[in-house]
């Protein structure tokens, strides 16, 4: 069975799951509780009674009922605590701290050389850094990265933009900061985001597309992150969308040629600018946009034949996964206007009958937002009923019940 939250947790998920609930959510009443985490009554009934025991929970005021007695209000006595999220780049380290309902409490940017030969001992002493500096209760690292991930709990990396390769990132930081540490592909992190705050609360198959530097995609199924054989569904960047016979293709970070990310991702986008024109031979994406609010025919043109290229591919997508809604993020939806004029007819012309009207949702982008899902890895470990985060899960959750 699967409920706004995810699947139902079970065993020692359920007390973890009412604290990570109430902290999300905010007061709650027990019958609220049951119906939000799939749970009976009196199991929440004997939880709560625990958690009020161990000085974690309390009740607050009655609220009206449609019959009965009042239902009181359940909430937390006192801070459960904060996570910290990380989100890695080819140039630097947007670092965050996140209380249970998703305030971001601080940020913090670090320069970055993720090629140097200590780059992964350098980001430990980056996160050391911010944690010492924090005087909340931490409950776990969170750190995404563009690149596939084989676990969230073991943490081995494959990012070719990083130019890691099978690199040890969840074993070096768990033991130079001794505490949780849960790392997955920055799309993942913010599929998991969504299912804390967004679209996953009233939707349990989705999927988080980010246009940007790059084309990802974040799989939610049954409520629980979708990662594949070896951790890299999703990489829907390297889709190939060109044949052999269409000229030269244009190279791409994996390594690879003619793939959707190479076309579309914003240095294929400044390519075509400059191809064609729009742009002067140092033009940017900045630059572009700038056109393209200006009315240039060219530059509208550039935008629009990239999002009738997304919409195709995208297509192929929801054939595959079948979700309810795709939500669209990523620092490339600040000139989405430009682009949906390619994408709204390429993509419903290429979708079959049935699924001609899957809803997609643009979200407001923020640059906090990568950090925040990373974060976000940590702050859903109550609700990790399919295991994704392991031991470093169930430590997590081992913090989160503990004052």
């Amino acid at each position: 069975m699967v409920n706004a939250q995810g699947p139902i947790p079970r065993g020692d998920l359920v007390p973890s799951g009412v604290v990570g609930l109430l902290g999300t959510k905010g007061p709650t009443s027990r019958a609220e509780i049951a119906r939000a985490l799939g749970l009976s009554p009196a199991t929440v009934t004997q939880v709560t009674k625990d958690l009020i025991a161990r000085g974690l929970v309390q009740e607050l005021d009655s609220v009206p009922s449609t019959g009965g007695r009042p239902a009181r209000l359940l909430g937390l006595v006192t801070d459960a605590g904060v996570a910290l999220g990380a989100k890695v780049t080819a140039d630097h380290v947007a670092v965050v701290t996140v209380e249970l309902d998703g305030t971001v409490r601080s940020s913090a940017e670090h320069e970055y050389d993720p090629a140097a030969g200590d780059a992964i001992t350098r980001l430990g002493q980056i996160l050391a850094k911010e944690i010492a500096a924090l005087d909340d209760r931490l409950l776990g690292v969170g750190v995404g990265v563009p690149g596939s991930v084989d676990s969230q709990a073991s943490g081995i990396v494959d990012a070719p933009t990083l130019g890691w390769r099978s690199a040890a990132v969840g074993a070096t930081l768990r033991a130079a900061l001794d505490t949780p540490v849960l790392v997955d592909n920055d799309v993942n992190t913010l599929a998991a985001a969504e299912r804390l705050y967004g679209i996953g609360r009233d939707h349990s198959a989705y999927l988080v597309v980010t246009i940007g530097r790059g084309i990802g995609c974040g799989i939610v199924v049954d409520g629980g992150i979708y990662r594949g054989a070896n951790g890299g569904a999703g990489e829907i960047g390297h889709i190939p969308v060109w044949s052999d016979g269409g000229g030269e293709l244009p190279p791409c970070t994996c390594g690879s040629t003619g793939c959707l990310e190479a076309y579309i991702g914003a240095a294929g986008i400044v390519r075509a600018a400059r191809a064609r024109k729009a742009v002067g031979p140092r033009g940017t994406v900045a630059t572009l946009l700038r056109a393209a609010a200006g009315g240039d025919p060219v530059a509208l043109q550039v935008f629009e034949a990239a999002g009738a290229m997304l919409g195709r591919a995208l297509a192929g997508v929801i054939h595959t996964v079948d979700p309810e809604v795709v939500v669209l993020m990523g620092e490339g939806v600040d000139g989405w206007e430009f682009w949906q004029t390619g994408f709204e007819p390429s993509f419903r012309r290429s979708l079959l009958p049935a699924r001609k009207d899957v809803p997609v949702v643009v979200e407001p982008w923020t640059e906090d937002q990568w950090a925040r899902g990373a974060a976000s890895l940590v702050l859903t470990s109550p609700f990790d009923s399919a295991g994704n985060g392991g031991e470093q899960s169930r430590l997590v959750r081992a913090r989160m019940e503990t004052r």
